[in-house]
């Protein structure tokens, strides 16, 4: 081998590299660890030792962890520079958001009332729930058929108005409007993703990542570590619309809900109880009625709102009244009601209801019952609904500490900020402004002096202090350009994650040793090289992972294992070709250099890798999540274990080949092993395509009657894995839910009989942060009959940090349309890889026969995974759902079944060109024969791997790993009775065709 010294240099410089970058990962640790035992020796409770523990690592994290003498590296330099943990590892939230392009064609037309741009909008809407275009695609496609030519985009009714004037003229056609519409939608989007970056950087949150998905207005969110979940979702979904209002109070608003009563009663006449008497409803206004959160009996507006009347000038203020939070909607709905707002005087038309930013509670005297109340207030709005004062005066805000002690925002506004604030309040003196963000009112104070600093500040008796530091970070951030919300979610609880760390390792560690000592045991010496060569191997992947930043996931772990499988691979590859030298008489140093050469296993490696790299690519592009991580490390881990098995155990075993030892490549009980086998393959080949189409036939018989179990991935839907405290019958909750939810949704057991996994599609298409809420308060009322006493709200959630006894250990939410999307991008990726790798085989192999071998034995294997998935999942005590897992499993089948092929592929063409006068059947039987020591030899180890991870690994990849050791299975079986087959008739009917 030429240049030795420059690969050994760089074999070491790499090693001490990956070593340096792994480093700051086992410091990190160390520094962590010491923050646990300090915690651990000063409270038992788990809630008090993550307090303690993030206490201490503040204290610690700008002092000097690591003192190299030249330099020195603080806490928070070694945590930024650790290898990053996906949170399905670490715990935390991935998401995508959608940022609403129908929002931003709605500002960008002033709010249009044009029925051909309306319409067009809705049914862009309608669509898209089944379409992989972008909404904005979508909407100019409907657009050109409702108008039909007889109205513009540059209408000066839609897009031709005074904010667009100097872009936009009514003499444009719709082909020139287009692309300057698609130009202010990238550039909304392309503020939005600033804005989100902004106050994700500020959350505080440790190596997240934030992507663009190309045009399609979506961001992807990962913050792995995040506990506190609920409030990461309010900080990505919420727009920052500040705006400053003039406020009515209670006593200007008391005759209006009175007559409003008296209507509301009159309206919903199908109640079953009499109404009030005239003077007791005037008596309980009067506040005669001694606990004023009293349920009233009555069907009408008081019987879930509970007006704040004045009794006298000092109780004048800008709170008109409160509701249970769960009948906010009632009331919403109630004061909406024509004959409702017609009451409203001349002077208070444009009054809109706002409720308080933060509920509270209250116990209720005649029931004794503890209920969560909302405060609501009145707006002095306008014909435009536009704010005196809107967010985009503030120049800086930040969370202080008020005179009382308590938490408050304080903010700086401009100087045209400064002049209408001072306006503002000189005009209210006495009266009541409101501060509100993104239609919640946070403050709404008298007005006693007028302000004309430019400060102002919000606060509130329970604000806490991180709420008024996200507001703070939402309001300095900027606001966005339009609404955005989570349209496809995974939160994973911190136990949950780490219980996943322990079982991957465990698995890995397994895997590893048996790996280790069956290539001793099978190659002896040899053996022992590849191991080496293995274990730098490795090294190098989690070298590469650290210091290019990569997220490590629990099927990227999936992958470094399935290429030490690959690593194996190249070796058994090379000591094969060298035992057969060997046997043929050559000498040991020849038969060393032939086996690495490109004439001997070189060729089959690369064409090897090379096909396996392609469906890796592949799945990089089209995944999303762990399915890009899975595919990153493959990729990676491709191009290090082929690095060390060509270059690492070379340089070993020419080291110990120039001692002049004795050097067999084998021991005494595996030398005869696999040697002067000769199997006629082709005369077996019509049983096994009897027994393949059997299978198949069935299989298909099972998709059309049986079907899948697609998972949330692809139908969209809610996901939680629920840990219970004791075993927990899935048909019992199944029976408990159909009454939360309206429908039964899907429970079965998930890795116990403790653990459940509960999919349910409730209010699936409907948005909004709410809505998640509402169906987590479900699923825990729901549950709440299974779960250990007194378990809290809190505590049931993912996010809890805490030793957890029983809740949601993790959740997933995916939206129709976005479900769409990936099915759509699942059926690409499969097809691409399969035309991929047609044409490279037809490059490299120069015959297509060979490409159609090689992907009907792909199809072949697909077929059949796809048929064992169908007649097993509602049989096998393991999830089996379709998703994006399952497609990564499906393409690494097929990378893997290639790879099987290819080797077998390329030892035909090596014999077709030295054995000139054999016959093509006898070349083909040959080759197959002289190939299934290496075929059995890496199958079986590949095996014995996956076998490790699916028995010992965490329940999540249980499905995925499944999948994959059906596919080595089948691929191996393929690659013997299908592709050379298949390829050998083809080439047999040809030639009959010439003759």
């Amino acid at each position: 081998m030429q240049n030795k010294g420059l690969i050994k240099l760089f074999a070491i410089l790499f090693g001490l590299v990956s070593l340096y970058q792994l480093s700051f990962t086992w410091f990190t640790k160390n520094v962590e660890n010491k923050a646990t035992t300090y915690a651990e020796t000063r409270t038992n409770d788990s809630k008090e030792i993550s307090k303690l523990e993030g206490f201490y690592l503040d204290s610690v994290a700008n002092k000097p962890a690591i003192d190299l003498g030249f330099a020195q590296f603080s806490y928070n330099d070694i945590k930024d520079k650790e290898l990053n943990l996906g949170l399905d590892l670490k715990g935390g939230i991935n998401a995508i958001l959608q940022v609403s392009v129908r929002d931003i064609l709605v500002s960008l037309s002033n709010d249009s009332k044009n029925p051909t741009f309306n319409e067009a909008l809705a049914k862009a809407t309608e669509k898209q729930k089944s379409s992989d275009k972008t909404f904005l695609n979508l909407f100019f496609e409907e657009f050109k058929t409702i108008s039909n030519g007889k109205v513009k985009l540059s209408d000066p009714s839609i897009f031709g108005n005074k904010s667009l004037r100097e872009k936009i003229n009514f003499k444009l056609t719709d082909d020139e409007v287009e692309p300057i519409i698609e130009a202010e939608v990238t550039g909304s989007v392309n503020t939005a993703f600033e804005v989100l970056r902004s106050r994700i950087d500020k959350f505080g949150v440790t190596q997240p990542n934030i992507q663009r998905i190309g045009n399609s207005g979506r961001i992807l969110i990962e913050l792995p570590g995040a506990k506190d979940i609920d409030r990461v979702k309010k900080l990505l979904q919420s727009t920052a619309e500040l705006q400053f209002w003039e406020v009515y109070s209670n006593q200007q608003v008391s005759n209006f809900f009175i007559q409003a009563n008296s209507v509301v009663e009159n309206l919903l006449k199908d109640t079953e109880e009499e109404p009030e008497t005239k003077e007791e409803e005037v008596d309980d206004l009067l506040g005669e009625v001694s606990d004023s959160l009293a349920v009233k009996p009555s069907n009408n507006l008081f019987s879930v709102f509970t007006p704040n009347f004045p009794q006298s000038q000092e109780q004048v203020s800008s709170m008109l009244g409160n509701a249970k939070v769960a009948d906010t909607a009632k009331v919403n709905k109630y004061f909406a009601m024509p004959e409702v707002r017609a009451l409203l005087s001349n002077d208070m038309k444009y009054a809109k209801f706002l409720w308080d930013a933060k509920p509270f509670k209250a116990t209720l005297s005649s029931t004794n019952e503890e209920v969560e109340l909302i405060n609501l207030y009145a707006i002095k709005s306008n014909r435009e609904d536009v704010a005196p004062i809107e967010g985009d005066v503030i120049d800086d805000a930040s969370q202080e500490f008020g005179q009382t002690g308590a938490p408050e925002v304080s903010m700086t506004m401009n100087v045209r900020g400064t002049r209408d604030w001072s306006k503002m309040t000189t005009d209210n003196v006495g009266q009541f402004v409101a501060v509100v963000l993104d239609n919640y009112v946070y403050t709404a104070p008298i007005v006693n002096t007028p302000i004309t600093t430019g400060r102002t500040s919000i606060s509130g008796g329970s604000m806490t202090v991180s709420e008024a530091q996200d507001i703070a970070t939402v309001l300095k951030a900027g606001k966005l350009p339009a609404a955005a919300h989570i349209i496809q979610s995974e939160v994973v609880g911190p136990s949950l994650g780490q219980k996943a760390i322990d079982s991957s390792f465990r698995s890995f560690g397994l895997a590893l040793i048996l790996v280790l000592l069956w290539m001793i045991f099978y190659y002896g010496k040899a053996g022992a090289f590849a191991d080496v060569a293995l274990a730098v191997n490795i090294l190098f992947i989690f070298g590469i992972l650290t210091a290019f930043g990569a997220v490590l996931t629990l099927p990227g772990i999936a992958g470094i294992i399935l290429t030490i499988g690959m690593s194996v691979d190249a070796n058994v590859i090379i000591f094969e070709r060298i035992k057969e030298e060997l046997i043929k008489g050559k000498a040991l140093k020849a038969a060393i250099k032939h086996g690495f050469s490109f004439k001997g296993a070189l060729s089959a490696i690369i064409d090897a890798n090379i096909t396996t790299m392609l469906t890796g690519v592949i799945l990089y592009v089209f995944g999303t999540g762990p399915v890009k991580g899975f595919a990153y490390t493959l990729m990676v881990g491709i191009i290090t274990s082929l690095f060390t098995a060509v270059f690492i155990t070379r340089l070993l075993i020419d080291w110990y080949a120039a001692k002049d030892k004795k050097f067999t490549f084998n021991t005494n009980i595996t030398k005869n092993w696999f040697h002067r086998i000769d199997i006629e393959f082709l005369r077996k080949r019509k049983i096994a395509y009897v027994i393949s189409g059997i299978v198949i036939l069935v299989g298909i018989g099972s998709l059309v009657t049986n079907g899948l179990n697609y998972g949330v991935d692809f139908v969209g839907g809610r996901n939680y894995v629920v840990k219970f405290d004791k075993e927990t019958n899935p048909t019992d909750v199944a029976a408990t839910l159909k009454d939360a939810f309206g429908s039964a949704p899907e429970v079965k057991s998930y890795g116990n009989a403790s653990q459940l996994k509960i999919t349910t599609k409730y209010k699936i298409e409907e948005e909004g942060n709410h809505i998640d809420d509402e169906v987590q308060e479900l699923l825990f009322t729901g549950l709440k009959s299974y779960l250990p006493e007194g378990l809290s709200m809190d505590e049931f959630k993912p996010g809890f940090d805490g030793d957890k006894i029983a809740g949601v250990m993790s959740s997933i939410k995916v939206e129709p349309t976005i479900a769409s999307d990936i099915k759509i991008a699942a059926g690409w990726s499969i097809f691409g890889s399969l035309l991929v790798v047609f044409l490279y085989i037809l490059l490299r192999f120069r015959k297509w026969q060979y490409s159609l071998g090689a992907v009907a034995a792909v199809f072949h294997d697909v077929l059949i995974v796809l048929a064992i998935f169908s007649l097993f999942w509602k049989v096998l005590p393991f999830d089996m759902e379709i998703g994006q897992s399952f497609i990564a499993a499906i393409l690494t089948v097929v990378g893997y079944s290639l790879n099987d092929t290819v080797v077998i592929f390329d030892r035909i063409r090596e014999f077709t060109g030295i054995h000139t006068s054999w016959n093509f059947k006898e070349v083909v039987d040959r080759a197959l024969s002289s190939t299934l020591g290496r075929t059995i030899n890496t199958s079986a180890t590949t095996l014995v791997v996956l076998s490790a991870i699916f028995l010992f690994g965490g329940d999540s990849i249980k499905g995925f790993m499944f999948a994959l050791i059906v596919g080595v299975i089948v691929g191996t079986y393929s690659s013997l009775f299908i592709a050379s087959p298949i390829m050998f008739d083809s080439t047999k009917k040809l030639n009959k065709d010439k003759k």
